[in-house]
């Protein structure tokens, strides 16, 4: 039974630039069925931060904001923590527990993002396959 985090992520990791507006994130996130996004914030060495719907509930829809007018920079979380592909569903998961959210990048031995894994990514998992402890 394949329970580790590269039999359950999605690739390719979808990336916008940190100056994005938030109504074109919303238009990727919608047309490609995700609901997160990592964040290029850096012009020369790689640095991400993320956006989710959550953050365009939280810091858009709830407060008012024309995502048109707002860069993806304004409501990003950053910077962010990578998990690594050969982990357990178990492992992500308790990263995931520890920093409260629900979406995470995952970068291979070099740093390089490869996918991401969600919350709903391990809910998925879960109901197909029960949960095996330690595997």
């Amino acid at each position: 039974m394949p329970n580790l985090v590269r039999d359950w992520m999605s690739s390719p990791v979808v990336v916008v630039d940190a100056d994005t507006s938030v109504s074109h994130a919303m238009t990727l996130m919608r047309r490609r069925k995700i609901n997160s996004l990592v964040v290029d914030v850096s012009e020369s060495n790689p640095a991400y931060g993320i956006i989710t719907t959550t953050d365009i509930r939280d810091k858009i829809a709830a407060e008012g904001r024309n995502p048109a007018e707002t860069t993806v920079r304004e409501i990003m979380s950053g910077s962010i923590i990578t998990g690594r592909a050969d982990w357990t569903l178990m492992e992500c998961s308790q990263l995931m527990q520890k920093h409260k959210f629900h979406h995470l990048p995952i970068a291979d031995e070099n740093g390089n993002l490869i996918g991401m894994i969600s919350a709903t990514d391990i809910f998925m998992a879960v109901e197909e396959q029960g949960w095996i402890e330690g595997k």
